[in-house]
């Protein structure tokens, strides 16, 4: 739709009417001086007197209305509120090729589960800054905080095993995070960290980082991934393994209920979904939602348009003037 910054503005356009009343007496005819000298009166002369006043008319209300700024407001657009500093700690570790997790085309692994629940959630973030770690041998900032989900959803799912290294360090995963998230003041800080095995690498202890993560305030939901039976072929047959059996269950309650979030189980994606949905009652967002208009700025068209009236304007009285000179 179109609108107008000042639209007050409008009220000038009477303002050459009233000059003209207040300068001449009541009756008289309209006395244009710099037309008066183009000389005697003809059929080009009175062609003058009857366009001029019209064109110097549309001139001062296209510069009238240019000067109230004319724009364009496309359709209200809606603003993403920050809401949740949400940052997932992804396990990459080698256990995570484990195929144990049962489907529908048959078993995937653990990696491929996660990458699979973890679509639908990331896409359902907005309002929150998501920011990816990965974590093995060392853990690694992948996206920083962003409300630009497709890049997190894209490096993601580029994400390898081997990428950074077989091993599984926990301890870094959440110190890098309490660092990360140390530089923003939001509130409501949270970690996802989601892991199938036990802390054997890294320089940064789990319990150490679980001070760092309590004292900057950060809730720590811990989700422990994989199956607790698979069937394994053998040389004497098929026999039933736990291949959970690394998981360090204890710790990852631990590090959940001491900074106040929460520890899950996943055995298959349909828990793993559930726990995801579960998330979204436990961190609730609550907030007004704001638009904006985007807006396009139309002043230099009237003002155009008032130009190429000038020099019109300005033409025919030169070529005017050069006739009534022939005429003279």
């Amino acid at each position: 739709m179109l609108d107008l910054a000042y639209p007050w503005l409008l009220l000038a356009l009477p303002l050459p009417l009233l000059l003209k009343k207040k300068r001449q007496p009541a009756g008289s005819a309209l006395h244009l001086p710099a037309l008066a000298k183009l000389g005697k009166p003809g059929i080009a002369s009175s062609e003058l007197r009857t366009v001029a006043p019209y064109l110097a008319a549309l001139i001062w209300i296209l510069l009238v209305f240019s000067a109230t700024q004319p724009r364009w407001l496309d359709e209200p657009v809606s603003l993403p509120q920050p809401g949740r500093e949400l940052m997932l700690a992804i396990d990459l570790s080698g256990s995570m090729n484990i195929p144990d997790m049962p489907y529908t085309t048959g078993n995937i692994t653990r990696l491929e589960a996660m990458k699979m629940v973890l679509r639908d959630f990331i896409a359902a973030r907005e309002g929150d800054r998501v920011g990816l770690i990965l974590f093995a041998d060392a853990a690694y900032q992948q996206t920083p905080l962003t409300f630009d989900l497709a890049t997190v959803q894209q490096f993601l799912e580029e994400s390898v095993i081997g990428l950074v290294g077989q091993r599984t360090a926990i301890g870094e995963a959440i110190g890098l995070t309490v660092k990360r998230l140390n530089s923003y003041e939001a509130t409501n800080k949270v970690l996802i960290l989601l892991s199938d095995g036990a802390n054997n690498a890294g320089e940064i202890q789990p319990l150490e980082a679980l001070a760092l993560a309590k004292a900057a305030g950060i809730k720590i939901y811990t989700v422990g991934l994989g199956a607790e039976q698979m069937l394994q072929q053998s040389l004497f047959g098929q026999r039933v393994i736990n291949p959970s059996q690394d998981l360090d269950e204890p710790l990852l309650i631990q590090l959940a209920t001491e900074t106040g979030g929460q520890y899950f189980r996943a055995r298959n994606p349909q828990e793993l979904r559930s726990i995801y949905q579960l998330l979204d009652q436990l961190e609730p967002i609550e907030r007004e939602e704001l638009t904006f208009r985007p807006q396009r700025s139309l002043v230099h068209w009237p003002l155009a348009l008032a130009l190429l009236l000038s020099f019109i304007l300005a033409w025919r009285q030169i070529n005017w003037a050069g006739v009534f000179k022939h005429v003279s």
